[in-house]
């Protein structure tokens, strides 16, 4: 038996797929839906906590899904956008975080109200800013595509994440990823990297390594969100080994959509095994009821990991963060010095 700790304290702790509306507190959801008479199943947290937080597994993936309309439904004005996205960067702070990258999609943010997506953007990024300030937190954010709506839409919400450019480290596209398969994005994702963005693409996760060899040859994408299905193809596997495309991982997340049944059967274990570059992550910790912590110290245990795999996420974290060598040099050196 080791000794060592699963979340080595001389390394970073870094979160890369946190879904900004997926991470609403819901002490924040009851006061803002006080505020503006929005009406909610329950008036306290105890009540509410079931209709958002999966204990155990979701009946599926649209029931995951749904528990999303009561963080997005206090959403009201930029004002709570910017509010969340806040609260956001303090929570991690609070996990104990380093750098994280929170992303959204605008125009799920704004459709409940009818915001303005470039608004939501802009928001976001103001709040995002205001609590790197005040918390030290290193913090990016990444522009979500919702492929579910339609390839026109996705259009319009490029337009809105590429007005604040400058705020954005990258293009993430998610949604049913089987429906609306990467290929017919490949123009959105064009204009996002002549924008100079980076570019992450949810793929493998309900669909086969098909969808991820589409999001790295047709939309350009270094990093996978998921991708636990690309084992399923060795000759996929070699690939992302030989150019080190970074897998996020997310286990709890896996067993609450029903993606993996059980924790003892995702393939995390032997992704580390196969000394491919991934990391761990939360995707949405309100709907699952945890952080990052419980992500490195309860599920990658019950996932089968050991703490040198854990040590090892850490490590491939900070390679796969879109910062340049010299942040990660400096993060790295701030976590030593203390």
């Amino acid at each position: 038996m080791t000794d060592l700790p699963y979340i080595d304290p001389r390394l970073p702790l870094i979160d890369l797929h946190r879904h900004l509306d997926g991470s609403v507190r819901l002490e924040t959801v009851l006061e803002l839906a006080d505020a503006q008479g929005i009406e909610l199943p329950a008036s306290d947290v105890d009540g509410l906590r079931p209709f958002v937080v999966i204990e155990g597994k979701a009946s599926g993936l649209m029931d995951f899904i749904g528990r999303f309309q009561y963080l997005t439904a206090i959403l009201h004005d930029l004002d709570a956008c910017r509010r969340v996205a806040y609260e956001n960067v303090e929570d991690a702070r609070n996990e104990g975080i380093d750098y994280i990258e929170l992303r959204f999609s605008p125009w799920f943010m704004s459709e409940t109200h009818e915001l303005d997506p470039a608004g939501v953007v802009e928001a976001v990024a103001d709040g995002i800013m205001a609590a790197e300030r005040d918390t030290g937190i290193r913090a990016q954010m990444i522009g979500i595509m919702s492929r579910t709506y339609d390839t026109a839409t996705c259009h319009r919400e490029l337009d809105a994440l590429l007005a604040h450019r400058d705020h954005l480290v990258a293009i993430d596209l998610a949604g049913d990823e089987v429906k609306f398969p990467a290929g017919l994005f490949r123009e959105h994702f064009q204009r996002a990297r002549d924008a100079g963005l980076q570019v992450t693409v949810h793929a493998g996760e309900a669909d086969g390594p098909d969808s991820v060899w589409a999001a790295i040859r047709e939309l350009g994408a270094t990093r996978i969100g998921h991708g636990i299905h690309s084992l399923r193809d060795p000759a996929l596997v070699d690939y992302l080994g030989e150019h080190r495309i970074g897998l996020e991982v997310n286990i709890t997340s896996n067993i609450h959509t029903g993606t993996v049944d059980d924790y003892i059967n995702h393939p995390a274990k032997k992704i580390f095994e196969l000394g491919l570059l991934a990391n761990l992550n939360t995707d949405d910790p309100a709907i699952s009821g945890i952080d990052l912590p419980y992500e490195y110290e309860q599920a990658a245990l019950a996932a089968g990991l050991t703490p040198e795999m854990t040590r090892q996420s850490q490590i491939n974290a900070l390679e796969m963060a879109f910062l340049s060598a010299e942040e990660k040099s400096r993060l790295q050196q701030k976590k030593l010095s203390g």
